[in-house]
């Protein structure tokens, strides 16, 4: 399945590379993972973003020729994705900021509705609509407006959801420092520090989504990378978390176009 990946501190920034699979070319972004901390060597794993990037990581000391080997045991798998991806996009059009237009928030689809007015201007919800009311309806204007409407939404959304997967972990000992970040390949990630990062387009998605990355990011504050405890502690908390990942990614491309 594709994925929006979750970085976190310990990881070295990606280089990217290429192999040859039948007539195509498959560029590659190459990420060694900090295993020190691991109980267990990690295998290769690969990610295909919603955005068509392809990323492999592997442990540290791998050589690049593993890395490449351990791609094109995957590349039709990864082909397959590439071209689903390719797919989903051709049907994802640019928006205009106009009346009509779908939008979402909290997984549910609502029709944007500009209304020329001398009141204040202001966006807000009302019968399946998101109404967006101003003197200036311009594209940008309205684009403006409404990312500038999300991003509060997704402070007051991600903050009660943050508090409500928190109080399910007994090993969290305290709440962490977040904030909001737009990103174009992740939806979340944690630093060394214990700072987390969430994408405010994540406020788009189901309210399940939302609470899987930040329960990804959450478990990244014990667990500093993909390990297997790590997701031993993901999978106890969600025994659900590959399907509601597997929705999130399902929805990316339409949660992200703007």
């Amino acid at each position: 399945m594709s994925e929006i990946h979750h970085a976190n501190g310990h990881e070295q920034a990606p280089a990217q590379h290429a192999v040859r699979y039948g007539a195509r070319s498959l560029p590659f972004y190459w990420t060694q993972l900090d295993t020190a901390a691991t109980l267990r060597p990690r295998k290769a794993v690969i990610h295909v973003h919603p955005n068509g990037e392809v990323e492999v990581q592997t442990p540290s000391g791998t050589s690049l020729a593993e890395a490449k080997r351990a791609l094109l045991k995957r590349a039709r798998w990864v082909v397959e994705h590439l071209d689903a991806i390719h797919e989903r996009q051709r049907h994802v059009l640019p928006r205009d900021y106009v009346s009509g237009e779908t939008l979402f928030y909290l997984g549910r689809r609502y029709v944007l509705k500009c209304v020329p007015s001398e009141e204040e201007r202001h966006v807000k919800l009302l019968r399946g609509q998101v109404r967006v009311t101003g003197t200036d309806l311009a594209r940008e204007r309205v684009r403006s407006e409404l990312r500038a409407w999300y991003r509060q939404r997704a402070n007051d959304v991600f903050q009660r959801r943050l508090n409500h997967v928190a109080e399910r972990l007994r090993w969290l000992q305290e709440r962490p420092e977040w904030r909001l970040l737009e990103m174009k390949t992740q939806w979340g990630s944690c630093s060394p520090g214990g700072s987390i990062l969430l994408n405010p387009h994540l406020v788009k998605a189901p309210t399940e989504c939302i609470d899987y990355v930040i329960l990804h990011e959450l478990c990244h504050l014990e667990e500093h990378n993909h390990s297997q405890r790590f997701y031993d502690r993901l999978g106890y908390a969600m025994p659900r978390w590959e399907a509601v990942k597997h929705r999130l990614d399902g929805m990316s491309e339409l949660l992200l176009n703007e």
